[in-house]
């Protein structure tokens, strides 16, 4: 335990997600030696995220504006959404440069030990985006644990008498990756999904 201010600091960045009491004494200590100005700056843009940063009125992305710069572009596909539990899971999509369509973030996943369930995600803003028939395909990219195929269950059941096209994120094992360590759901899916090798 320290004194005053500096048990305040390690307090507050410990309760910051991933980082442990030690991470937080190791971040609070990196501070009180860096120089005051790059402190000054941090929280400035602290404060300012907060100030500047909305969520999307469409798809529920990060966004300075009303609407986030993906739904922005005339050039995605408005037929096509994938819809994300995260703005990351939206970033880590777009660093593959291979969705060209537009995206819906849901704010979470379904977790009843959580006490997260449908109605607390952004659910019904979708139903609402796919009401004017523009939309063909919904491409569920929750992630592929526990909560993200409830998530993924649930809108299937949801989203298939819409006469929609429904897909799911392909998942098996990674490329570099050994099978003798692959789990038996990974490498279960990766049966599952195998295809055609062509000549």
């Amino acid at each position: 335990m320290y004194e005053g201010v500096v048990q305040d600091l390690i307090d507050e960045l410990g309760r910051l997600p991933g980082v442990g009491p030690k991470s937080a004494q190791r971040i609070a200590f990196h501070l009180l030696a860096s120089d005051p100005v790059d402190v000054r700056r941090l929280a400035q843009v602290l404060v300012e995220v907060k100030d500047k940063v909305r969520f999307c009125a469409v798809c529920g992305n990060v966004a300075e504006e009303e609407t986030c710069r993906i739904c922005r572009d005339q050039r995605r596909d408005p037929a096509v959404i994938c819809v994300v539990e995260e703005s990351k899971d939206v970033v880590a999509i777009e660093r593959t440069r291979e969705f060209r369509g537009r995206y819906h973030v849901l704010g979470g996943a379904i977790s009843p030990i959580d006490g997260i369930g449908p109605d607390d995600l952004r659910i019904r803003e979708l139903m609402s985006r796919l009401a004017d028939g523009t939309v063909t395909e919904v491409i569920l990219a929750t992630d592929p644990n526990l909560e993200g195929e409830a998530t993924a269950t649930y809108l299937t059941r949801l989203l298939r008498p819409m006469g929609l096209r429904v897909t799911r994120l392909a998942s098996g094992l990674p490329v570099g990756g050994d099978l003798e360590y692959a789990d038996e759901v990974t490498l279960g899916r990766a049966f599952e999904g195998r295809r055609s090798v062509d000549d």
